[in-house]
């Protein structure tokens, strides 16, 4: 979407959004997301902690948005609320901005001796490269390279999100090459966009909404009375329901992400075949789960929900953990031959991630189903 059509689409959902049309501020949060998460990610040089403080940043804005008088005042106004919330978070974190530091820094601490599980998890490549090249640049430098690769390489584009001329964002992207070797720029532009929020991104939001205060008056209706226990919850994105739907987005995109490099180099036809037809079975889960949930938000009782989220999870496990290995069997035994040890680890870490993805998303099901049914009145402890 182009600068104009930003704007025009902002001019037309906010004064709606004001009013307590959540739907309308879905497309405010659509709209926003990439420079926001930009914005925190410059700052915080943390993915998971950008795109927390960006959550929080629009549920602020929602809260306030009331208070707002023009709607051109929007994108200034949450760009310096993101700039607060993620300097309040490093100084939180008893962290200093690295401006003006050196990569040698953040590879120090990447190659910290002593990292935690959280930590250990984190350490891809991708992201290896990436703390490199962020940690080289400038704040300003950070927010415009990110937003360039996420906003499709186009400056005017930046400039709008960013509230300044195109000829600055030449300039800071100029400086910026000029820190980053250049080999590096083709991976940071994976990064960028890999780490740049989904579709899902929003829809979490929307949830979040559910149980934020209203941006205005008029629309405390929506909580009023005994709705506030759930039944106008539902009414709102399905409630917290849709949370669990949300969490089994994120799960099942883990487990694409663990078939992509399988996908570009496939053993033969045959093999990748098979891989898209895994992938195929995960979307169709997904695809039926959404539909049933959405089907069941009037169904009364809890064990309807219950039983489909548990039968997904059963899926989910399945094709996790018995499917795809033996898909992969040929290439394994391939592999061990050429190089055995090296084989055995890559193995070990395979199973590793498999289990903290199914982990992960078996978890995020559980807690949305949980949420949503105690929240909606039909569990009671």
């Amino acid at each position: 979407m182009d600068t104009l059509a930003i704007e025009l689409s902002l001019r037309d959902a906010l004064p709606a959004a004001a009013r307590g049309d959540q739907a309308a501020y879905g497309r405010v949060v659509a709209l926003c997301q990439n420079a926001v998460t930009g914005i925190a990610l410059a700052i915080t040089r943390d993915v998971q902690a950008s795109e927390d403080i960006a959550q929080e940043a629009f549920l602020k804005g929602w809260r306030q948005l009331a208070t707002l008088k023009n709607p051109d005042s929007f994108l200034p106004w949450l760009r310096e609320i993101t700039r607060n919330l993620a300097r309040d978070h490093l100084r939180a974190q008893r962290r200093r901005p690295m401006t003006g530091e050196t990569a040698e820094i953040a590879l120090t601490l990447a190659a910290d001796t002593a990292p935690t599980p959280a930590e250990t998890l984190l350490q891809t490549e991708q992201e290896a490269a990436a703390r490199e090249v962020i940690a080289a640049l400038p704040e300003d430098s950070r927010e415009v390279l990110l937003l360039y690769y996420r906003e499709g390489q186009r400056t005017q584009q930046v400039a709008s999100l960013l509230g300044i001329t195109d000829a600055a964002v030449r300039k800071r992207l100029s400086r910026a090459r000029q820190y980053v070797r250049e080999e590096l720029m083709a991976r940071f532009g994976e990064f960028a966009r890999a780490s740049a929020p989904s579709a899902a991104f929003a829809s979490g939001v929307l949830g979040m909404l559910a149980i934020a205060a209203p941006p205005s008056a008029g629309a405390v209706v929506l909580g009023a009375g005994g709705a506030v226990a759930g039944k106008g919850l539902l009414k709102l994105m399905g409630g917290a329901l849709g949370a669990t739907a949300f969490g089994t987005l994120v799960g099942i995109g883990a487990v694409w992400f663990g078939i992509r490099k399988y996908l570009r180099d496939p053993l033969d036809a045959r093999e990748r075949r098979d891989l898209l037809r895994y992938g195929a079975v995960n979307t169709l889960a997904i695809l039926l789960f959404i539909v049933g949930i959405s089907a069941l938000a009037r169904v009364p009782g809890w064990m309807p929900h219950t039983a489909l989220t548990l039968a997904y999870m059963a899926v989910i496990c399945w094709t996790s953990g018995r499917w795809l290995p033996q898909i992969l069997q040929r290439r394994q035994a391939r592999d061990l031959l050429r190089d055995p040890e090296g084989e055995r680890r890559r193995m070990q870490r395979q199973r590793k991630w498999r289990v903290w993805g199914v982990v992960l998303a078996v978890t995020l099901a559980t807690a949305g189903l949980l949420t949503g049914l105690v929240m909606s009145g039909r569990l009671t402890f």
